[in-house]
């Protein structure tokens, strides 16, 4: 037998698959599946019916390769330069109803906040920086989302200081009874010869979980229609299931979802029923709108009915943060968690999905509620935020922290302060404790970069033909000065830290330290996917070099992983992939 009949026979099989697929997709349309329960009932889904199906679909799409498969074991050679097309996309996912393929099929609607980058400040005009730490890792867990989905990450996705921050560094711990070590370091800039790096490293002390305060936690969950994904419901469901394994029996935990409305589907309960926890979170099935305010207007009074006076007191909530139902307004919504923080309950946000994700609202609310944010892309990232780095997650050291660095004039003639764009501050906003800022968990480390430039080198800013000299006095060798401030927690008023950063002579990048090195790296990566204003002709492949000369110890695999994201990103670029049509917010 030759190989023609088995060439002939694919187009049959294929209009019959067609076929099969359309009059399946007819017969969900004439038989709509029943509306879904209330957010928090148990749902039954069709289970021997879905199997059934999803074989059938799995059959017919390997059916081609399954006939080319026994053309080749009889020992027959297909024919010369015909290559066996894949069914048509129009035909195996097209057919089929969105309930089938287990995603909805709306358009790309992801939010991000647009942010122009820090300008550059003369230091004879604005000799004083000052802004708000911030130690989310969402950033970066999202733009490698998107590059191993294929793209590159639309610009305002990038947010320089969550990437830096994102890994884990060796930094000095604390000494006495502050809460975190202050570090400096100043080095060459790697894309700029004519400036200098300078970094500020934080390290707060760290807290085992046994050593953690009883914790008051409540898992609230979206179980709206957006969520019904595999990179919905069913990773939060996994995720939650890792955070369960890590509860003591002083620790107790609620359960609350929201989709058209909101309900309690577990009430307090010990962390010593981890069955019990793990059923209800199993459970939990997605149908119906997204009511998110009042599912989080709920998990407050759960959190209030359960406090632990001097324990940890918080709110996981884990959403693709489409709301559409009830107040969807942002500022409304960052206005309730700001106004519940002052109860005492923090709010940490987790973000799952795609297409219609908003990670503005994301992260803002964690920011407003005294929380953190994470975007959780795979099980790999949700164990580093909650098992590997709990403590920090959970357990806040300082509260309210804020940076800021005035510069010494007869040293520096300008700055730029690289990331933080969302967390800048006024300069009167430093001293005055109701201006709310970032919170530091136990083990947290910070890091904040300035690139600048000393005086007498080749700035950014044409120089002024009436500018003032320096005033005399100013201290020599002193770069400038670093004041940090922060309260404990639950302390209204703050403490202030105080130290000189000397002018040292100032190394090649290549002479710096590992942290600094790698740092640079993902400071030049982030600049690079936001358009490269500042980065000169430093390509992506010579971030990817300094970065992979900077793994050091690379404990979990974190550093390799970056170089591999970079390397990606260069191909990418290289092949001219467009980026996402996210929107973006003005």
């Amino acid at each position: 037998m030759s190989a023609y009949p088995v060439l002939l026979t694919r187009p049959l099989l294929a209009g019959f698959a067609a076929g099969v697929l359309i009059s399946l997709g007819a017969c969900s349309a004439a038989n709509p599946e029943a509306p879904a329960t209330e957010a928090g009932s148990p749902q039954l889904s069709d289970q021997p019916h879905d199997r059934e199906r999803a074989e059938l679909h799995e059959q017919l799409a390997a059916a081609p390769a399954e006939l080319q498969r026994k053309s080749q074991v009889a020992g027959r050679a297909v024919m010369p330069g015909v290559a066996y097309a894949p069914m048509p996309m129009s035909v195996q996912a097209d057919a089929l109803p969105p309930a089938y393929l287990g995603k909805s099929r709306d358009e790309n609607r992801e939010q991000y906040q647009k942010l122009a980058d820090n300008p550059v400040h003369a230091v004879a005009e604005t000799p004083v920086s000052t802004f708000s730490i911030d130690v989310d890792p969402g950033s970066y867990a999202n733009v490698r989302r998107f590059l191993n989905g294929g793209q590159l990450p639309p610009q305002d996705a990038v947010r320089l200081e969550e990437l830096v921050n994102y890994f884990p560094y060796a930094y000095p711990l604390p000494k006495g009874d502050v809460p975190f070590g202050v570090h400096t370091e100043l080095a060459a800039t790697p894309w700029n010869p004519e400036s200098r790096l300078l970094r500020i490293a934080i390290k707060a002390s760290d807290l085992r979980v046994d050593e953690l305060p009883p914790a008051n936690l409540v898992f609230l969950v979206d179980v709206s229609g957006s969520m019904d994904r595999r990179d919905g419901l069913p990773m939060v469901q996994s995720t939650l299931k890792l955070l369960v394994e890590q509860l003591r029996a002083q620790d107790k935990v609620s359960l609350v979802v929201y989709a058209g409305s909101s309900s309690v589907v577990l009430q307090p309960t010990s962390g010593s029923e981890k069955a019990k926890i793990r059923a209800a979170i199993d459970q939990l099935t997605a149908g119906g709108s997204t009511a998110g305010e009042s599912g989080i207007q709920l998990a407050y009074q759960q959190a209030q009915q359960g406090f632990i006076d001097g324990g940890i007191n918080r709110i996981l909530l884990a959403t693709d943060g489409d709301f559409n139902v009830g107040i969807s307004d942002f500022e409304t919504l960052k206005q309730l968690a700001a106004d519940k923080r002052k109860t005492g309950v923090s709010l940490t946000t987790l973000g799952f999905g795609t297409d219609n994700y908003n990670e503005q609202l994301m992260e803002q609310l964690a920011d407003a509620g005294d929380g953190n944010y994470a975007y959780i892309d795979n099980l790999r990232e949700a164990r580093k935020v909650l098992v590997d780095q709990l403590s920090s997650t959970l357990a806040t050291v300082a509260s309210d922290v804020k940076i800021q660095v005035e510069f010494n004039p007869a040293e520096v003639s300008e700055y730029r302060l690289l990331g933080y764009e969302n967390r800048a501050l006024k300069r009167e906003d430093f001293s005055n404790d109701k201006v709310d800022a970032g919170e530091i968990g136990a083990g947290h480390t910070v890091t904040a970069l300035y690139e600048v430039v000393l005086v007498g080198g080749k700035g950014w800013l044409e120089p002024l033909r009436y500018q003032q000299a320096a005033k005399a006095g100013s201290p020599a060798g002193e770069l400038a000065w670093l004041r940090i401030r922060y309260k404990a927690p639950g302390q209204n008023v703050s403490k202030l830290l105080e130290q000189p950063i000397q002018a040292n002579d100032t190394p090649a990048i290549s002479q710096a330290s590992e942290d600094l090195r790698f740092a640079a790296a993902v400071a030049a990566f982030a600049q690079q996917l936001k358009g490269d204003t500042y980065t000169g002709r430093f390509s992506l492949a010579d971030s990817a070099e300094l970065a992979r000369n900077a793994k050091g110890d690379d404990r979990f695999g974190l550093r390799g992983e970056f170089v591999q994201l970079v390397e990606l990103a260069q191909s990418l670029q290289t092949a001219s992939n467009p980026s996402t049509t996210a929107r973006v917010l003005q």
